[in-house]
């Protein structure tokens, strides 16, 4: 029997344990995190929920505070989940040494004190057009602009013109990721050569020009009728289907800052059989992390869920597991830049039905507990700062990755 594992930190890499309510006396508050691992964790997400702090912590004015180890700042962002103007959790990223435990204060803002800048390393963002008009299926003048929301309109379709880089984009100061938004609903990967946000500037001068090698990088995955990498479906039993037939689309940028990014989508209607079902889907990044999060909602039951990664004959393919998670990656040149890339695709071990595949992808089969599952993918590019050079070394990161998951911080208050 499958246990249902949210708030245990599969989700989050975090496991809160809760003493006393802080008494109010003091203008600064402390708590620890706990790496337990004998390894260390570079650039770890911890996320607080604002209704822990409030209750531990209950005379910290939180518009107003900023978090300290020692003397040092640590990056970090307040987030708005659901848009109400509250915040809802901080996220911060932290480094560990092998087995370490840190102490971080929570430290008012003195009067007049702004609050701290952090280097922006991770991005979302979403832009269409405006100020141009349909004709059929094809949006025709106009400029790009970026926006926080976008109901897809019904004549939109792949090519039309509509969208830069035909959907949303995230990217962290490793990797960068699209997915496009519309029946292909299918996600690719930008490869990247600079630790600095580039989708900004991707198909600005040329709708597809991202498919040429540029300063920043470039386009490295050719997608077609596959998955990509870690792109949403169902599993028919012969063939990985992705969310293509659908009512409508409506697609916001939640979180966009310099230490996590999420995207949410919502589609309605997604048909599957004689099944029809909501789908919401939240695809997020951390500062430092290849890895994009996948949390995924149903609002009727199906019988499975499948995800997985392009085939191609130039590339190995592998799978492990360890305690509670596993993944199948490939490794060779199969990137359209002619070089070495590594693809995962890390799941839950309780949620997994079967590995498989059909004629365009290799196919993780997956259980949704409760209408819920989460899932994460990641690539890796040779030609990244410091990027990983041998299939190997991309096996020893990879396994590191599933001991992270299976072994989350300890938070307490």
């Amino acid at each position: 029997m499958k246990t249902h594992h949210l708030l245990l930190g599969l989700l989050l890499p975090l496991f809160f344990a809760c003493g006393g309510a802080d008494s109010g006396q003091s203008a600064d508050a402390h708590f620890t995190v706990s790496n337990s691992l004998n390894a260390p964790r570079k650039d770890a997400l911890v996320l607080l929920q604002a209704k822990d702090l409030a209750t531990n912590y209950p005379s910290i004015d939180w518009s107003a505070v900023k978090f300290m180890e020692g003397e040092n700042n640590i990056p970090f962002q307040a987030n708005d989940d659901d848009g109400d103007g509250q915040v809802d959790a901080f996220a911060l990223v932290l480094n560990f040494a092998e087995g370490e435990e840190k102490t971080i204060t929570i430290k008012p803002l003195s009067e007049g004190e702004a609050p701290p800048v952090f280097e922006k390393r991770t991005q979302a963002e979403l832009s269409h057009k405006i100020n141009g008009a349909w004709n059929g299926r094809e949006y025709e003048g106009g400029e790009f602009q970026n926006v926080d929301y976008l109901r897809v309109p019904p004549e939109h379709t792949d090519h039309s013109w509509f969208i830069r880089y035909e959907g949303p984009g995230w990217e962290s100061d490793r990797i960068g990721y699209r997915f496009y938004l519309d029946w292909r609903n299918a996600t690719d990967i930008f490869g990247k050569k600079t630790t600095g946000m580039v989708l900004q500037n991707v198909g600005q001068d040329g709708f597809d020009s991202y498919h040429e090698p540029a300063d920043w990088g470039q386009d490295i995955l050719k997608v077609g009728e596959s998955l990509g990498i870690g792109s949403l479906g169902t599993w028919t039993g012969d063939t990985a289907l992705r969310v293509e037939t659908t009512d409508s689309l409506q697609c916001r940028i939640v979180l966009n800052g310099p230490v996590e990014s999420l995207i949410r989508t919502n589609y309605y209607g997604w048909k599957v059989g004689d099944i029809s079902t909501d789908v919401n889907s939240q695809l997020s990044i951390s500062a430092g992390s290849r890895m994009t999060r996948h949390d995924v909602s149903l609002s009727n039951a199906l019988p499975n869920l499948c995800t997985g990664i392009v085939k191609d004959d130039k590339a190995s393919l592998f799978h492990h597991e360890n305690g509670s998670w596993g993944y199948i990656a490939t490794w060779g040149k199969q990137s359209l830049a002619d070089d070495h890339l590594g693809m995962a695709v890390l799941y839950p071990k309780n949620d997994l039905l079967e590995i498989t595949e059909d004629s365009h992808s290799h196919v993780v089969v997956l259980s949704p507990e409760n209408k819920h599952l989460t899932y994460y993918f990641l690539a890796a590019w040779e030609q990244e700062p410091g990027g990983i050079q041998t299939e190997e070394a991309f096996k020893k990161y990879l396994d590191g990755l599933l001991m992270e998951l299976g072994m989350p911080l300890t938070v307490k208050f």
